[in-house]
């Protein structure tokens, strides 16, 4: 058996932070002893509500928010716009539709919804008592991040548009007789990528920019070309940045306006495109991953982020200002190294506002475009900046034992949320919840690493309970404090769950997030997360012999690589993996970002493919392992998962499939499959003790 590298650095750090029910539920607990309270079982989340994307009215009075809610019997999320004071009040459903945006003058909202065919087009809806609403767009497709230009007589938005088909492909195919059914004629692919999970196939098409009058009128197109606009740094679509100029002439983006973008690797400009003829020009002048441009009250300076291109695979994305015409180009608060998101510029143009991440929470700072750097917000908490107006922002904010609810705060060091919804309050009324402890460890090459225990209601430490080890994906992403639905329904099932952020993560730094680049999965993150185990076995109330792991995406390819090289667990719960980096590359919706691994093509150098992937270590496996994919996966596509297994079942261990139908990546889109991932993964652990089935 292969074993992680087990020297133990002269200091684990203990404990450094409970966090109590009582200073950051939304809802007081019952007063009765947590061990006897009712639990956050599984049936709940059919009543579960979410809400997002909370926007302010410009004079700050009103709030206008999506909240969505399990449709039960069409087994799907749906959603609708509510409208609240500033304070909370007057809480009133609005109108269905989601993607909500206030005009300049605050008498309208723009906002996305069905039409009388079902397709989703944009409307507009008046504000005052009348309240009257008009379809602005019938367009062909859908259409996306809607904006309001800035005298509030234009919309502006992105919708993809036909390409050209491949040339010279016409052949002389003999014509069919009549009353025949023949076969559809083929797909022809050139681009190298053709598909996106949750969309299927997409080419040939491209995103463009257009803008439509706010009356309702004839969608115009302003950019064309075979390229996107939007970063897609790996040549899938991640979202779209840009910002209309104050004068209402041009309108900055973010993208890479070359044909041969389909084959550039982590990289995009800031371009801009002239709303009345269509010129088009590129504003960066450094090659780099540039994104989410933001232009100034005045008109004079961009906001945005990115970094000079690196072949890296992980990099924070800097926050920079440059002027209109591109000049001046320069770093912001360069000491901050860390993403930050959602950048407002301040109405005046002295300062601009955005989230951190950083260390498992998100607050807000802001930063002036001279570099001062300040903390607006503290706290164990998932804050997100979504609005400003009238001097006060908007958000949602979630913590460990609060669902995310919309909250109000304002713009000043020492800001303090006000929440403004509870739309869970009946749910969790008097169910007990799990208590979060994190925890600092020690890992190899002197690297501390932050984790989570999240422990079951009534916690008796003199008990021994069952252990979950579940692993994030991305790699490059970051666990964090914020309320987790199928952590607290572990626990309910007295379970102690596990979660942690290895090497590789992002809210560290560069440098932490990028010590995984070219040797993923590999040594790093795999004893990163078993001295994070070895941490909370120490504590004396796990039984070892109940002890499993699991994680989806890059969560699958880490649970994977783990029981390759360590036999402790009793089973592992194996979702939507990467197993072989070789097939991976050339099946995955995101081809570019696997063959872009490791520094070498696989015919260049297979051993560092055959190394880093787990199906080459699956003779070394002896753990019971549950697979767990969706059929439509398009990012690791269930040829991973059958690959996988098929290798589990020559080498004689315990293993099964579970394919989810109508599910693209991951296993719980639909409120149904979110359930049985919760069930299935809880069965396959009971059924295992110390490798031996429970029933022997």
């Amino acid at each position: 058996m292969r074993e992680y590298m087990r020297p133990r650095p002269p200091l684990m750090v203990a404990a450094v932070l409970v966090l109590s029910a009582q200073a950051l539920t939304s809802t007081p607990l019952a007063a009765q002893d947590p061990a006897d309270a009712p639990r956050l079982t599984v049936d709940r989340y059919l009543d579960w509500e979410r809400v997002a994307d909370p926007q302010i009215s410009p004079d700050g009075t009103r709030i206008v928010y999506t909240r969505s809610w399990v449709n039960k019997v069409e087994d799907r999320w749906d959603s609708g716009l509510w409208m609240m004071d500033a304070d909370g009040t007057r809480k009133r459903f609005l109108i269905d539709g989601s993607s909500a945006r206030w005009s300049p003058d605050g008498t309208r909202i723009l906002f996305a919804a069905p039409d009388g065919s079902g397709a989703t087009q944009l409307f507009v809806r008046w504000m005052d008592e009348e309240g009257s609403v008009s379809q602005i767009t019938r367009v062909p497709e859908t259409p996306m991040n809607a904006m309001w230009s800035p005298d509030g007589s234009m919309i502006s938005f992105t919708m993809y548009t036909p390409g050209e088909l491949p040339s010279d492909w016409s052949i002389d195919l003999p014509a069919a007789p009549g009353g025949a059914s023949w076969t559809e004629t083929p797909r022809i692919v050139e681009n190298m990528h053709f598909r996106a999970d949750r969309v299927g196939f997409t080419d040939p098409a491209y995103m463009h920019l257009f803008v439509v009058p706010a009356n309702g009128g004839t969608a115009r197109q302003i950019t064309s070309g075979e390229w996107h606009v939007g970063a897609r740094f790996i040549a899938i679509y991640w979202g779209m940045g840009y910002d209309w100029t104050p004068d209402g002439r041009t309108i900055v983006f973010d993208g890479l306006m070359h044909e041969d973008s389909d084959l550039r690797y982590f990289e995009s400009a800031i371009n801009a495109v002239d709303v009345a003829t269509g010129e088009t020009r590129e504003i960066t002048s450094r090659k780099g991953l540039w994104t989410s441009p933001v232009v100034s009250p005045d008109g004079q300076t961009i906001a945005f982020t990115g970094y000079d291109w690196s072949p890296q695979t992980y990099h924070v994305g800097e926050l920079y200002t440059m002027g209109i015409d591109g000049s001046g180009m320069r770093m912001v608060a360069p000491e901050l190294d860390r993403d930050i998101g959602g950048i407002i510029w301040d109405e005046d143009g002295s300062r601009f506002y955005f989230a951190v991440q950083d260390r498992g929470s998100s607050n807000v700072y802001s930063a002036t475009p001279g570099g001062v750097l300040e903390q607006l917000t503290e706290g164990e908490q998932m804050l997100s900046l979504t609005s400003v107006g009238g001097g006060t922002a908007v958000g949602v904010r979630s913590a460990p034992q609060a669902p995310g609810e919309v909250v109000r705060y304002e713009l000043q060091a020492g800001a303090d949320p006000h929440r403004l919804t509870d739309v869970n309050a009946d749910v969790i009324a008097g169910v007990a919840l799990g208590d979060l402890e994190e925890i600092w460890y020690g890992s190899t090459e002197g690297a501390q690493v932050q984790g989570w225990i999240v422990k079951p209601p009534g916690f008796d430490p003199s008990r021994r309970y069952p252990l979950i080890l579940e692993i994030h994906g991305g790699p490059h992403g970051m666990y964090n404090v914020g309320f987790n639905w199928m952590f607290q329904n572990f626990a309910a099932n007295d379970f102690v769950v596990l979660y942690t952020n290895p090497r590789g993560s992002t809210g560290y730094g560069t440098d932490f997030g990028n010590a995984i680049d070219d040797r993923y999965p590999g040594e790093r993150d795999l004893a990163d997360l078993l001295y994070g185990v070895d941490e909370v076995v120490s504590r004396g109330y796990i039984d070892t012999d109940r002890m499993y792991v699991g994680g989806c995406s890059g969560g699958g390819a880490l649970s994977s690589w783990v029981i390759g090289h360590d036999d402790r667990f009793a089973a592992a719960a194996v979702r939507c993996p990467v197993i072989n980096w070789m097939s991976f590359a050339g099946t995955a919706d995101v081809a570019m970002w696997g063959y872009r691994r490791f520094r070498e093509l696989p015919w260049e150098n297979p051993d560092k493919w055959l190394r880093h992937s787990s199906l080459m270590y699956v003779g070394d496996v002896t753990t019971p392992t549950l697979l767990l994919t969706g059929e439509l996966d398009l990012r690791t596509p269930m040829s991973q998962t059958e690959e996988y297994y098929q290798a589990l079942k020559m080498e004689g261990v315990p293993t099964a499939i579970i394919r989810f139908n109508e599910e693209y990546h991951g296993t719980g889109s639909k409120p149904s499959n979110f359930m049985r991932t919760q069930l299935y993964m809880r069965k396959w652990y009971d059924r295992w003790v110390g490798k031996r089935p429970v029933s022997q």
